[in-house]
């Protein structure tokens, strides 16, 4: 894959599912939510979702039935178990007892502990006492929940033929990184997938991963992605020969603005909507190889400048959202800069964002509208709920 706008051919998803039902007042904050999502709703919509996906000839790969797959390996199921089981969190004993519990699960719920977690209500009945448990309230968790497996374009990344499994800044979804290695190792159509990025090196995460141009990549550094991810994923695409361009682009590091594709996504081969606002403040690090290893840094430079330098192009074309000031703060808020591209000048957006499509359609790009009212809760538009996972080459 070498680029965010080739016809895409297959992608990655995750259904809400019962890990969104995990969420209360009291944990929406910390398992990084801004509200609490009516879970039926957000499946009703991320159906219709992917449902345009299939009707533009899209495979669409669930991610609930990919994990499945992989547990039906023995080893991947001793690994999930490893990757379930927090001893620090729950003592020697007790950690011993669910390990002992889930070795005997099959892999339907194997996967569902996996996604969903598991309260210390809802753990086997074990013999003898547990300080762990008697002082854990029983709506406490055991094995955290991961509600934000629906954002995959954070948890893994391909480019060229590689994927890159992310290395995840916030606690509440480190865990997912483990759940995304299982899939790739273990489930029959990624078991030969070579790896682009290792999890375990310096933060970075999808959602600030862009694919300008073959051979050229964008990397946002904000919030969940520091210099030193980028640096570590430059250097590993240098290596491999599947890049020959990185621009490091730093991004404010807040809510608004947590990944580079909440402040521009591609919309066609030389154009991208993008927030105002940083429309002239936004810049890039250019990082290219030495040759002999190493990475020698240029600039900063404006981003627009130096990405249009990379992409061997005369300019970049920005659709800007929303019409002013206010539209504009608003419908990036609500995700309307995060478009996923099914082709050339074919977009998915949400439908709320009314202003910044109109917009798009007036600059020459098809949008394809998806309601998004509970699916957008968790701070992500079609782009951040997508990993594609073959793009045809431009």
């Amino acid at each position: 894959m070498d680029s965010e706008v080739g016809p895409l051919r297959a992608v990655l998803l995750h259904r809400p599912g019962n890990e969104l039902k995990r969420l209360t007042p009291r944990n929406n904050d910390q398992l990084l939510f801004d509200s609490i999502p009516w879970v039926d709703r957000a499946q009703a919509e991320h159906d219709a979702f992917a449902e345009v996906l299939r009707s533009r000839g899209v495979d669409v790969l669930l991610l609930a039935d990919a994990l499945r797959t992989a547990l039906e390996d023995d080893r991947a199921h001793a690994a999930g178990v490893h990757a379930a089981v927090d001893d620090r969190r729950l003592g020697g004993d007790l950690a011993d007892s669910l390990r002992s519990h889930l070795s005997s699960v099959d892999a339907a719920a194997l996967a569902e502990v996996l996604m969903a977690g598991m309260t210390f209500e809802e753990l086997p009945s074990a013999e003898g006492a547990s300080l762990v448990r008697m002082m854990n309230h029983p709506h406490d968790f055991a094995v955290d929940p991961l509600p934000n497996l629906l954002f995959t374009r954070d948890s893994s990344v391909w480019i060229a033929d590689r994927v890159a499994i992310s290395s995840l800044t916030m606690p509440a979804r480190r865990r997912e990184t483990a759940v995304l290695d299982l899939i790739y190792a273990y489930h029959p159509q990624f078991r030969h997938a070579a790896r682009a990025y290792g999890a375990h090196s310096a933060p970075i995460e999808g959602g600030d991963v862009m694919l300008l141009a073959p051979g050229v990549l964008a990397i946002g550094v904000g919030e969940r992605t520091t210099a030193a991810g980028a640096e570590s994923l430059a250097r590993s695409v240098f290596a491999d020969g599947i890049a020959h361009t990185v621009l490091a682009v730093p991004i404010e590091q807040s809510r608004a603005t947590m990944h580079l594709d909440t402040v521009c996504t591609m919309v066609d081969v030389d154009a991208v909507v993008m927030y105002p606002l940083a429309r002239d403040s936004l810049t890039a690090f250019t990082l290219r190889p030495t040759g002999d290893g190493g990475v020698k840094v240029a600039g900063p430079a404006p981003f627009l400048v130096a990405a249009a330098e990379a992409m061997d192009i005369d300019r970049l074309r920005v659709i800007d959202t929303g019409l002013d000031p206010v539209t504009a703060e608003r419908e990036q808020w609500d995700d309307g800069n995060n478009t996923l591209a099914l082709a050339p000048g074919v977009v998915v957006g949400y439908e709320r964002n009314a202003e910044t499509n109109e917009r798009l359609e007036a600059a020459g790009i098809e949008v394809l509208p998806i309601a998004g009212s509970e699916l957008g809760s968790g701070r992500g538009g079609p782009r951040c709920m997508s990993c594609p996972v073959r793009r045809d080459p431009l």
